[in-house]
């Protein structure tokens, strides 16, 4: 009757304080000493004399209420119920947060689903069964590298009939992959380059074109920094032209997370040398902070031109980031750019690659000022990755950081080692 909101309907509130109870009027409940165990194995209700009581007194209704416990009994159930298979739990603390607050009195187990799924990239099996249906995927290595047709679900009930669980589990499961192979039985009927055509009915940006624009800039750029390094250059330009064919892909229509990773799989299905496969899959790296920078020379030069032409173009067109937005990841796309560098012991300078991917900008400001712009973007995320950071168990200091700069260093490698030495 009020306009007080909650995630869910209210069922009841219980408010003590030592053996006190407070009186409160909420969400159109009286507060009392009542609370409520499972709502299946224990459903009637609990007075509680104090708050000491509350932990145990649900526990003995079938209520794990310490998260921490029940996140550490569930990881050990899933372990145990993998070990039972002779495998290995695929367990990210994402999922295991995200199933812990899902259930009160967890319950691992297992289920199956039929070998055929199996033809399946590991990565598509898994964002269907983990990201969709909130299940572990199990592997027969620890180094989850083979996947096996097991999953193990954290049921919320000791059931009476497990069978049954079971089988509702994999009914679930079965129809998700079902779609999943046919998108990528339907996506190899043509080769990985034939996908190009459609590349330029998607826009990139309004004012920077089509994504198969970005594709002929991306393109060119890797060929030059490819050339500049000294690398397979015509490896890295084939990588550049196919890195975003998978975008209209079915597969990666239906899961968008896995672009990338399925231009690398439908590159070596399709004829193309290791090389190109492993480039266009890890040409979006590093994604995030943590994460890993592309392990092959032609996957670091084309997520170097990746990242360099998206901030050529966006900050071209005037749309740099403000301290509260930052729609095109321009932020996370410098640090990537840096990191690679570093990380690659790439010897790159900064104005000479920024420059080659301004003039490439089919509009927009493409001048020495848009390119000093840009370096100096970039040299504000240097600053923020390395002050602090340690070396021989010393912190880099500000004032290490801005005595190397003023000797106008710009690049990121040469500014590293000056920096530690």
């Amino acid at each position: 009757s009020s306009d007080e909101t909650f995630v869910r309907p209210v069922q009841w509130l219980l408010a003590l304080f030592g053996n006190e109870l407070i009186p409160l009027h909420r969400f159109g409940l009286n507060s009392d000493r009542l609370t409520y165990g499972h709502r299946f194995h224990a459903p009637a209700a609990i007075t509680l004399e104090s708050p000491e009581r509350y932990e145990a007194a649900l526990k003995s209704a079938y209520v794990w209420a310490e998260v921490g416990s029940k996140k550490t009994e569930i990881r050990r159930q899933i372990v145990a119920a993998a070990a039972a298979l002779n495998g290995h739990a695929r367990i990210t603390e994402d999922l295991l947060d995200e199933v812990t607050a899902l259930v009160e009195w967890p319950v691992a187990i297992t289920g199956h689903f039929e070998d055929r799924f199996l033809e399946l990239p590991p990565e598509v099996i898994v964002a269907t069964v983990e990201t969709n249906q909130r299940y572990f995927t199990v592997f027969s290595d620890a180094a989850h590298t083979t996947l096996t047709h097991a999953f193990i679900t954290v049921a919320n009930i000791e059931s009476r009939d497990v069978s049954q669980v079971i089988t509702g589990n994999e009914r679930v499961v079965r129809p998700r992959l079902t779609d999943a192979l046919f998108f990528y039985q339907q996506d190899l009927k043509q080769p990985l380059a034939s996908y190009g055509e459609k590349l330029a009915s998607v826009t990139f940006q309004k004012d920077l074109g089509s994504t198969a624009d970005k594709v002929a800039r991306v393109a060119k750029l890797a060929g030059g920094i490819a050339r500049e390094l000294k690398a397979d250059a015509v490896a890295a330009e084939r990588a550049a032209q196919l890195c975003k064919n998978d975008l209209v892909t079915k597969m990666v229509y239906e899961f968008p997370e896995l672009q990338g990773l399925m231009g690398g799989y439908y590159a070596a299905k399709s004829g193309e040398s290791l090389e190109v496969a492993g480039a266009i899959r890890e040409h979006y790296l590093p994604t995030q902070q943590g994460t890993a920078i592309p392990a092959t020379r032609e996957g670091q030069i084309v997520a170097l031109a990746d990242k360099l032409d998206t901030l050529a173009g966006i900050f071209a067109i005037g749309q740099k980031p403000t301290a509260s937005k930052d729609p095109y990841a321009l932020r996370r796309a410098a640090l990537g750019v840096l990191r690679i560098c570093l990380e690659a012991a790439l010897p790159l300078d900064l104005p000479s690659l920024f420059a080659s991917a301004l003039a490439a900008q089919p509009t927009g400001k493409k001048d020495y000022a848009a390119r000093n712009e840009l370096v100096e973007f970039a040299m504000e995320r240097l600053r923020a990755y390395l002050v602090g950071s340690e070396v021989d168990g010393r912190a880099i200091s500000v004032e290490s950081f801005e005595a190397v700069r003023a000797m106008a260093i710009t690049q990121p490698l040469d500014f590293q080692r000056r920096l530690h030495a």
